[in-house]
């Protein structure tokens, strides 16, 4: 699927898992997510679900942060064989989820910057800036995404999900290349079968533009409507 595609999936995917996660534990981390968690995770969720096409040097992820991104690009490329091959597998959502969260145990600090970072990414992916004026796009994706950072900061939001939700992030982004044309590896370097391919729809084809993106489109606003207007699904301070 194309970015906004897989961004879009990010929101939808954290905010439909919140009302099942709410209030249980899990591997030693209680979910009492707030309305900050939900936007936060919302976001943190669009970005990872961009991460895994950090393999390709066209990818709207890679071209983020200009030749920060487009260096670890090639890094990543080099070191998982390609795109759409290590990058797209189990093994990397879980290293990129156990990083997260042993960066979060880490520094605070640490934190910050990521959430930065994968909040730039997300609003990217989601399309908010210029394509036309690369530089006035990088402009308003740097003020934007460090106006929600330091909004979400100031709320107290608890990041001890970080890595859970990075790692379902880039998973998410799995399901949809599944269910395009192209397929996924996801038990490389076991196995390097691409699970789904030459059995969904093109990618950036009428499918994806006519369906797919619709559809997440009314999903994020209806559970925005479910989550924001239903109070006993957010925990209470």
């Amino acid at each position: 699927m194309m970015g906004h595609s897989h961004a879009m999936s990010g929101v939808v995917g954290w905010m439909a898992v919140v009302p099942l996660v709410q209030g249980t534990e899990f591997l030693g981390l209680s979910f009492d997510l707030g309305a900050g968690e939900i936007v936060a995770g919302s976001l943190v969720c669009a970005g990872a679900a961009l991460l895994p096409d950090l393999d390709h040097r066209s990818a709207t992820v890679t071209k983020t942060y200009g030749k920060v991104t487009e260096t670890l690009s090639g890094i990543l490329s080099w070191a998982f064989g390609g795109h759409r091959v290590g990058t797209h597998s189990f093994l990397f959502a879980v290293l990129m989820g156990v990083l997260v969260q042993l960066l979060a145990l880490w520094s605070e600090l640490a934190v910050q910057v990521f959430v930065f970072l994968l909040i730039g990414i997300a609003l990217q992916g989601l399309g908010f800036g210029l394509d036309k004026n690369r530089a006035a796009s990088g402009i308003i994706n740097a003020l934007g995404t460090a106006a929600i950072t330091i909004a979400l900061f100031t709320s107290g939001v608890n990041y001890t999900w970080l890595g859970l939700a990075v790692a379902f992030g880039c998973v998410l982004h799995f399901v949809g290349d599944m269910i395009t044309k192209m397929g996924v590896p996801l038990f490389w370097p076991i196995s390097k079968k691409k699970i789904g391919q030459g059995q969904g729809f093109v990618t950036d084809g009428p499918v994806e533009k006519k369906v797919v993106t619709p559809l997440l489109t009314v999903g994020v606003i209806v559970y925005s409507v479910y989550l924001f207007d239903w109070p006993e699904l957010l925990p209470a301070y």
